[in-house]
């Protein structure tokens, strides 16, 4: 099936509304005769209403980092997922492994976001890795398959016709490390086969899986070689536009 590539930006904690803007104004520039990859980028919930405002009539999708799966209440500092469609965004990150490590997300939680999203009208990016000690000790599909099977468990075909899976191991975030090309195209191949067992052939074959894990221009073409490899979440290489178009053009 012919999935259309998808590369996505995790700005995480960085940029003020100004900086962002002005990153993603020249990101617009970069990708103003791109009709393919699809591009996303993820600024900070402050930044966000700022960048989709700067990027209305470009190529450039806008998603947000995290939210919140209760739609108002007493939840101080949180964000629901109609705040994050009415300032602008498409697309959502949940259960990015930061957010795993640091802020206590379980899958339960990842499958009550994934349902607030879908209510809203968000595409999720559902974001699933293994450690470096689950994959020494050989855990990493089990790891894997609990991640998507629980994450998912609520879902019927329909509601997950938008989803995008994002593959991050937890030890290449960040450190410079990335899997190998057999790594990568071993752990999408079993991905995509789950997602047919746990739903349909159909599904799976529209899914695109993402690589992310210190993804750069020097590797990003080699990692887009891999059959099961739809796309990428970049993370510090998206900060630049510069830098930046050089994986989202990289075919060119």
């Amino acid at each position: 099936m012919n999935r259309r590539p998808f590369i996505a930006g995790n700005w995480k904690m960085h940029k003020t509304g100004q900086q962002a803007v002005q990153t993603a104004t020249r990101l617009a520039e970069l990708c103003s005769d791109l009709t393919d990859p699809e591009v996303m980028i993820a600024p900070t919930s402050l930044s966000l209403p700022l960048v989709a405002k700067a990027l209305e009539n470009t190529p450039v999708k806008v998603g947000a980092q995290n939210l919140h799966f209760e739609k108002q209440g007493a939840f101080t500092g949180e964000i629901s997922a109609e705040m994050i469609k009415a300032a602008g965004a498409e697309y959502i990150l949940i259960g990015h492994s930061e957010r795993r490590q640091y802020f206590g997300e379980t899958d339960e939680s990842v499958c009550k976001k994934i349902k607030a999203a879908l209510e809203a009208g968000l595409k999720p990016v559902l974001c699933i890795g293994e450690t470096q000690e689950q994959r020494e000790e050989k855990n990493t599909y089990l790891v894997l398959d609990k991640q998507v099977s629980n994450g998912l468990k609520r879902f019927g075909l329909e509601e997950l016709s938008d989803l995008v899976l994002a593959y991050e191991p937890v030890w290449a975030i960040g450190t410079g490390l990335t899997a190998s090309i057999e790594q990568v195209a071993q752990v999408h191949k079993h991905l995509r086969s789950l997602l047919e067992d746990l739903f349909s052939k159909d599904l799976a074959d529209r899914t695109r899986i993402l690589y992310g894990g210190s993804v750069k221009p020097e590797n990003v073409k080699d990692l887009m070689g891999i059959e099961d490899v739809d796309g990428a979440l970049v993370g510090g290489a998206s900060l630049d536009a510069d830098n930046f178009i050089n994986i989202i053009k990289y075919n060119e």
